[in-house]
């Protein structure tokens, strides 16, 4: 493990230690997760282990420095440490994840309906950027995006939707905080032209106005 890739995680435990989690704030030490999908009671978090049988692993992810598979139609990937595979991030607040991307690769428009992102560049120029929500009437919805080198940060607002796009022929990388132990994630594209049962055609072809051909072949691309 190198140099650059533990500043990279120093940085991202301060930026992520400076956010104001936007979930409930802890009661004890620690409540490590059960992941347990038969569990019988539903809360707003995790069922927490028992204390007694916790151990240091429950607190360890391994792996954050492999690079994902970017061979995709989009050209990226995103690997994330959310609650589900590292139990000990239970009612803390925090998450954290990796983004790869090949070659103008683009993490597409999407929303965190539970947390704030702040994002670090590491490799590559990258151009991020998001949309505010509820304009003012006769105005347009404003567009923001910066353009980050190795070292840049960058914050994406909770709930407003964005996107990551790799400006240059070689790979890019970055590191994303969240202020939320399970942030969830809505891809526009998937939201819209993949749900089970499918959005019906005259929503859609009014939304965008666009024929309904377009619906289908957008519909097929992502059922």
């Amino acid at each position: 493990m190198g140099a650059p890739f533990l500043i990279t995680l120093a940085a991202m435990a301060l930026l992520s230690s400076l956010a104001i989690a936007s979930d409930p704030s802890p009661l004890q030490d620690f409540c490590v997760a059960i992941n347990d999908s038969k569990a019988a009671v539903f809360v707003n978090g995790k069922i927490c282990k028992d204390p007694k049988v916790v151990n240091a692993n429950d607190f360890f992810f391994q792996g954050f420095n492999i690079p994902g598979n970017t061979n995709n139609p989009v050209g990226s990937n995103v690997t994330r440490v959310l609650v589900n595979n590292l139990p000990g991030l239970n009612t803390f607040g925090i998450s954290l994840a990796r983004i790869d991307f090949a070659p103008y690769g683009v993490n597409t428009p999407h929303t965190h309906p539970r947390a704030t992102e702040v994002i670090f560049a590491v490799e590559g120029t990258l151009a991020a950027s998001f949309v505010t929500s509820n304009p003012p009437n006769n105005m347009k919805n404003r567009l923001f995006t910066k353009v980050l080198n190795p070292g840049d940060v960058f914050v994406f607002p909770q709930g407003l939707v964005h996107f990551i796009q790799n400006l240059g022929k070689t790979k890019a990388l970055a590191f994303s905080g969240f202020s939320s132990q399970n942030p969830g994630v809505n891809t526009i594209a998937n939201v819209v032209f993949g749900t089970e049962p499918p959005i019906s055609l005259g929503v859609l072809t009014k939304a965008f106005q666009v024929d309904k051909k377009v619906i289908d072949a957008l519909e097929a691309q992502f059922s």
